[in-house]
């Protein structure tokens, strides 16, 4: 394993989408030949994000983790992306910074640390499941357990952070809302690389094409909102 490098910083993502905000801040990008979905090194202020995507699930953002550590020694690992609203009060494209990460029943909690920044960020404790929150019944459940948001990832890459002794960050952006219920059951989606397949989600949209295809409008607007109100963010913050 290279020793650590304190201006590498990892930041691990499920989707490439959720950081093309973030990307449109960095110079100098270069594509790295890691077996993950994608990797690259980007410079911005100074320092080099180690920018990773690996799909969904706290599994395939640990197994990115290992694979960047395999490789580099970065001096932090920053969980990033896209999270569902479990508090009311959040709303589409809003920061939320994770004071802590936990998963469902608990037996994995880990404290995350708060980057400096000086742009309006909501805070609470997160939840990672292994599934997608579907249901705004489900969410209201999970908020009274007393998380504010839901991700897949976070708790994996909070693992690894501790495993390997580097501080922890965890930073989202909101686009499905807490009284928000999915039409599209993505947990029901025969995954590619960790994500839905473009061809389960084209038979989803032809089988029920008006509903289905507003909702995936719904989050394709939502998405492009969150991944530039994201990356405005990471690029204002100092680790």
């Amino acid at each position: 394993m290279a020793t650590a490098d304190s201006t590498e910083l990892l930041l691990v993502a499920a989707e490439q989408r959720e950081l093309a905000g973030l990307l449109s801040h960095c110079r100098n990008i270069v594509r790295l030949g890691w077996p993950v979905n994608f990797a690259g090194a980007a410079e911005l202020n100074g320092r080099t994000f180690l920018v990773v995507t690996n799909g969904w699930g706290s599994a395939r953002a640990a197994e990115a983790c290992d694979v960047a550590f395999n490789e580099r020694r970065p001096a932090a690992c920053i969980s990033a992306g896209f999270c569902g609203a479990l508090a009311p009060s959040l709303k589409a494209g809003e920061i939320f910074i994770a004071r802590s990460v936990e998963n469902s029943n608990r037996s994995l909690s880990y404290e995350a640390r708060m980057p400096y920044h000086c742009r309006p960020a909501a805070c609470g404790k997160l939840v990672t499941l292994d599934r997608v929150a579907q249901s705004a019944a489900q969410k209201q459940i999970l908020f009274e357990q007393g998380w504010q948001a839901v991700d897949m990832e976070a708790v994996g890459v909070a693992a690894r952070a501790y495993d390997f002794g580097v501080p922890f960050y965890c930073i989202r952006a909101v686009t499905d809302l807490a009284e928000e219920s999915f039409r599209l059951d993505f947990n029901n989606l025969s995954p590619k690389n960790g994500l839905p397949s473009r061809a389960a989600l084209l038979q989803e949209v032809l089988k029920r094409p008006y509903p289905v295809a507003l909702e995936l409008l719904r989050l394709y607007k939502r998405s492009r909102l969150a991944s530039k109100t994201l990356g405005d963010f990471l690029a204002s913050c100092q680790f």
